[in-house]
């Protein structure tokens, strides 16, 4: 089995750690003697690849993502559907936001390293967004329209990442909420006007939003919320119940759906959200795909849902 650990210096944090993190893994692997590869990525798109390119081995294949979400997004679509291939994350990013659907005794099991390396597998459900895998949350509207202009204030004098946010924030509430959109699940159909739409397979984005606490990564469903167009008097009373999974508060505005897939339609281009990351089109459909990923779990950790806790076995 070959151990890859792939370091995305553009993730928050890493780029002053990039040494410390390197030596880590080095002092562990080299003291277990066991075959690894330490890969800092270039590009956009790079772990992806990296991983792909490694699975034509067709070896067993540990990634270990060292990042933040964006990093383990790209590992995860470089591994789906790849059964020798098990994927984890080492969060040393900003947002790690994935990880915390596991509680924070378990989450924070993902920092030990030595966990990591001795831990177990065990298949999750992955979003397929028109070819494009994410693993945690997808949606569309106002919430994606803010993080992609994130980037954009973050950078500028006196405005830090969180600042940037609130920025992005308040000028695209400021230039309007929703959008018009045609929505197709297999069994219903929505026309009208949107603020967002999310497709959760896990609990947290967007550096701490928890909109459905109680979906899950491993049941084969998507948990769907559709928020109906508001004004911005609405906008600042639905956020925090949003935020904080109280979405069956509003049942007015907030439409729950549990099901497969859904189809999202505009007579414009729209900014849909995967996992952090940005794609554009005007037409996108969400689709679940059981089991599609191997997920490597920290020794140490009892999976939430694990059925017959003997299958949690540590190597």
């Amino acid at each position: 089995m070959k151990h890859l650990f792939i370091i995305n210096p553009a993730a928050g944090g890493v780029k002053r750690r990039l040494k410390t993190i390197a030596q880590s893994i080095d002092s562990l692997m080299q003291k277990r003697a066991l075959d690894y590869e330490i890969y800092i990525t270039k590009a956009p798109m790079d772990a992806r690849d990296k991983v792909w390119e490694e699975a034509k081995a067709m070896t067993p294949l540990r990634v270990y993502a060292c990042g933040g979400d964006g990093t383990l997004n790209e590992c995860v679509g470089g591994a789906a559907g790849l059964r020798h291939v098990a994927v984890t994350h080492y969060p040393c990013g900003t947002g790690n936001d994935f990880v915390k659907l596991f509680g924070k005794a378990d989450s924070t099991l993902f920092e030990n390293l030595e966990a990591l390396v001795d831990g177990f597998t065990m298949p999750l459900d992955l979003i397929d967004c028109n070819g494009r895998y994410g693993l945690n949350i997808c949606s569309v509207g106002i919430d994606a329209r803010i993080g992609a202009d994130v980037h954009k204030y973050s950078g500028l004098p006196l405005i830090g990442g969180a600042t940037g946010y609130l920025v992005s924030m308040l000028l695209n509430v400021l230039r309007g909420i929703n959008q018009p959109l045609s929505v197709t699940t297999p069994s219903e159909r929505f026309e009208g006007g949107f603020a967002l739409i999310c497709a959760c397979n896990g609990r947290f984005y967007g550096g701490g939003f928890n909109p459905v606490p109680d979906a899950m990564p491993d049941d084969g469903l998507l948990d769907f919320l559709l928020v109906k167009a508001i004004s911005r008097l609405q906008f600042a009373r639905l956020v925090g119940k949003y935020a904080t999974g109280r979405f069956r508060e509003l049942p007015e505005l907030i439409t729950h759906i549990r099901g497969k897939a859904m189809t999202i339609k505009s007579p414009e281009t729209i900014v849909v959200n995967v996992d952090g990351e940005i794609l554009r089109a005007q037409s996108v459909t969400f689709q679940i795909i059981p089991g599609a990923i191997s997920f490597l779990f920290p020794c140490g950790m009892q999976f939430f849902n694990l059925d017959n806790p003997s299958d949690a076995i540590c190597v």
